[in-house]
C-alpha cells in the first residue's frame, strides 16, 4: 500500500548508502579519483574538488540511493545466508546472465541519459581502479557492488559532460 503520509527518509538513505561503502572499504575519495582521471582530458579546467562535489550531488538522487541500497543489501543478505537457493548461488556466483545487477546499475547511470549510459558500458568493462578490486575479489559476495561503483561514476561523468557541454 503507498501511504502518502510517509516522508522519504533522503539523509537517512544518503548515510546508508556512504555508510555501507565505507564499511566496505570504499572511500568516496576513490571514485572521485576515477571520475577526475577519467574527465580532465575533455574539461581541462575540471578540479578534484568540482568532482567531488559533482558526486556528493548525484548521491543526493533518489533513483541513485534507491537503487544503491537494494545492491548493497543484496550482496550483504547473501553473503549473510539470507538469500534462498537458488538466488544465493547465482549471486555469489555472479553468474553472467543473471543481469539483474547491470540492470540496477544502468538505471543509476541513465539518471544522466545516453552518456550515462555509454560511460557505464565502459567502466563496467574496464573496471578502472576500485572498480576492479571488487571485480576480482573472493572474499566477499561482490556481484552488485563492482556494477554500484561503475554506475555512480558513470553517472558522475554524464552529469560532467552535461555541465561542460
Amino acid at each position: 500500500m503507498n501511504n502518502p503520509q510517509f516522508k522519504y527518509p533522503d539523509t537517512k538513505a544518503y548515510e546508508f548508502v556512504v555508510n555501507r561503502l565505507q564499511e566496505r572499504g570504499v572511500q568516496l575519495s576513490d571514485l572521485v579519483d576515477i571520475i577526475y582521471q577519467s574527465q580532465k582530458a575533455f574539461e581541462p579546467t575540471l578540479t578534484v574538488e568540482r568532482c567531488q562535489e559533482y558526486l556528493t550531488d548525484a548521491l543526493h538522487k533518489r533513483e541513485l540511493l534507491n537503487n544503491a541500497m537494494v545492491m548493497l543489501e543484496l550482496d550483504r543478505l547473501t553473503e549473510a545466508g539470507q538469500v534462498a537457493e537458488p538466488l544465493s548461488s547465482i549471486i555469489k556466483n555472479d553468474v553472467g546472465v543473471f543481469g539483474v545487477d547491470e540492470t540496477l546499475a544502468l538505471q543509476i547511470a541513465n539518471i544522466y541519459g545516453t552518456i550515462g549510459t555509454t560511460n557505464f558500458g565502459y567502466f563496467d568493462r574496464v573496471k578502472k581502479g576500485i572498480i576492479a578490486r571488487y571485480d576480482t575479489a573472493d572474499n566477499h559476495v561482490n556481484t552488485f557492488i563492482d556494477d554500484l561503483l561503475a554506475a555512480i561514476v558513470a553517472a558522475v561523468c554524464g552529469k560532467i559532460a552535461h555541465q561542460y557541454a
